[in-house]
């Protein structure tokens, strides 16, 4: 998919057509021509409201915080963003051993020579790419505090015992945050200051039906109704706490269609994509109850598939 071919998806799922030709006119201006290559997403992001809000804070130069549950999409949102709009994506994916040094970069030895090792940030910041810091709220306050003056409208760094850090005017930073979470922290007010905050929704019946179509487009649509179903059954049981979120896996639920086409059996290959990944004997026998109830182990690919 190129980003004229995502222009048109999205497009065509309504996104207002100044937001998505304020995009073209971004790529336009900022054109990217650095040896990073751009990714597009495995699938794009299906949601009109959270599209068009997240693409306009963007466009408009804010920082963007996607806040929600498991499953709702933020990353996949986030690299949609990043391809849309014609840049790169620096992944950094927080952790309570995140340090500045690692986010911004430290002296390294090359060629016997001390110099300066840039950090992902520091690499996003200079390129202009979308930095996207995943589980935000997984780090110490104190390793992000060094963040602040290059997110706010200084949008600059100083590096010490170098020069100072100057944000690229196309560079935006992207966080995703899952509040609640076991290792997770309060944001502090200062750095939640420094962005614009989306509550991503759960995906209904309808978003899940349309991923599942475009990723598989001989699926039959019956079988799309009932394997949105499933999904929603799963999710219903891990609000309720009667499962983890292990099972609560929309990845493993589109390879363990890959699996089936390639033959497996549905029993088989949700057993791979889903109830494995259950390690609790009765968290796994509950899964694969809710599995049975939806679908039978023995359907193959001409049971799913159209052809």
């Amino acid at each position: 998919m190129t980003v004229e071919d995502m222009q048109a998806f999205f497009g065509k799922q309504g996104i207002r057509q100044e937001l998505l030709v304020q995009a073209a006119e971004f790529r336009r201006q900022n054109p990217w021509q650095g040896e990073r290559t751009l990714i597009p997403p495995r699938y794009p992001y299906f949601g009109k409201e959270i599209l068009e809000e997240a693409l306009a804070a963007l466009l408009a130069g804010a920082n963007l915080l996607l806040t929600g549950p498991k499953a709702t999409g933020k990353n996949i949102l986030a690299e949609s963003l990043a391809f849309l709009l014609g840049r790169p994506v620096w992944n950094v994916s927080f952790h309570i051993d995140v340090d500045a040094a690692y986010l911004i970069g430290m002296d390294t030895f090359k060629s016997g020579e001390v110099c300066f090792r840039p950090g992902p940030v520091h690499a996003c910041a200079t390129a202009g790419g979308i930095g996207i810091l995943d589980e935000i709220n997984m780090a110490r306050n104190e390793a992000l505090a060094v963040l602040h003056s290059l997110l706010d409208h200084r949008r600059q760094l100083e590096v010490p015992g170098y020069d100072r850090l100057q944000l690229h005017p196309a560079a935006r930073f992207i966080a995703t945050m899952n509040y609640g979470y076991g290792g997770t922290r309060e944001l502090n007010e200062a750095l939640l200051s420094r962005f614009v905050v989306l509550q991503m929704p759960v995906p209904g019946e309808t978003e899940l039906i349309a991923l599942l179509q475009y990723e598989f487009p001989d699926l039959r649509a019956d079988r799309a109704g009932l394997l949105a179903a499933l999904f929603l059954d799963l999710r219903q049981k891990y609000e309720a706490r009667e499962i983890s979120g292990r099972a609560l896996d929309l990845r493993g639920l589109l390879e363990s269609l890959r699996l089936i086409r390639l033959g497996l059996d549905a029993g088989q290959a949700l057993s791979m994509g889903i109830t494995g990944k259950c390690f609790d004997h009765q968290e796994k026998a509950l899964v694969e109850d809710i599995i049975a109830l939806r679908l039978p182990a023995a359907w193959r690919s001409k049971d799913f598939f159209v052809g």
